[in-house]
């Protein structure tokens, strides 16, 4: 979304106005769209964690303001560009939240895609009852728990082998200790290759490997419907009337009165 000014209602400030100089005037307009910026961020962020299930910290504060500046009188918000190890891009995320679309590939699928462990077509998603230790309690896969799943299946590509598990490192997560149980991952297709769990990544545990889980199953790729109207959270915050009252405080304040 982006914000230009528009003065209107400047009201009992006009004659204040007129003292400024024209670099005075515009460096008040430059304050008052930030300000109206800001707002809006806020409204987003409000209407993010109302529409969307369970969202992060992360994603709710993913947008930024890309500020006026007295020679460029409009401000920007959009989301950041910006991830985490192994999750996701909040400028892939946010347009097909806001607007529809297909649902873009995590960081974590494209890992395990490369290895050829996802097939194509499909992505990633969290069984209903999730893996013990494995969730963030919003429907994501814990950082930590990512990154060592990947390890383990040896996903990580030629920049990042050394994060690889060894073997060594393997037969010691597959023993467990005595605050983790011990457990070994493995991969199942389903059907599409005669196995007879469902296509994903599972976890063995216990005695002989016989507590088998999902960790992380493989479903076709989603489609968002779209949940963010951007013209209705303008109107809601108010955007005009905000931004009328900011001007008038900020000329006022650069007048000096």
């Amino acid at each position: 979304m982006q914000i230009s000014i528009k003065v209107e209602n400047l009201g009992n400030v006009r004659e204040v106005l007129a003292k400024l100089s024209g670099p005075q005037a515009r460096g008040a307009y430059a304050k008052a769209v930030n300000d109206t910026a800001f707002q809006v961020r806020r409204a987003m962020k409000e209407e993010m964690a109302k529409v969307f299930d369970r969202p992060t910290p992360y994603i709710l504060n993913s947008s930024y303001v890309q500020m006026a500046t007295p020679d460029k009188l409009s401000a920007r918000i959009a989301p950041e560009n910006k991830r985490d190890s192994v999750g996701i891009d909040p400028q892939k995320i946010l347009p097909a939240q806001a607007f529809g679309g297909p649902r873009r590939d995590k960081r974590s699928e494209v890992i395990l895609r490369r290895a050829g462990i996802l097939p194509n077509g499909m992505q990633t998603s969290i069984p209903k009852t999730p893996y013990p230790g494995s969730d963030d309690g919003r429907g994501n896969l814990r950082g930590p728990f990512l990154v060592q799943l990947i390890s383990y299946l040896q996903a990580f590509g030629e920049q990042g082998y050394r994060a690889n598990m060894t073997a060594r490192r393997k037969r010691n997560l597959q023993r467990g200790t005595a605050k983790q149980v011990g457990r070994r991952y493995f991969v199942s297709y389903g059907r599409l290759r005669g196995h007879h769990l469902a296509a994903g990544i599972w976890a063995a545990s216990g005695t002989h490997g016989v507590d088998v889980r999902p960790v992380v199953m493989f479903v076709r790729s989603g489609t968002y419907r779209p949940r963010i109207d951007m013209d209705r959270v303008a109107r809601d915050a108010g955007v005009q009337e905000y931004l009328d009252k900011r001007v008038r405080f900020r000329v006022r304040e650069a007048a000096g009165v």
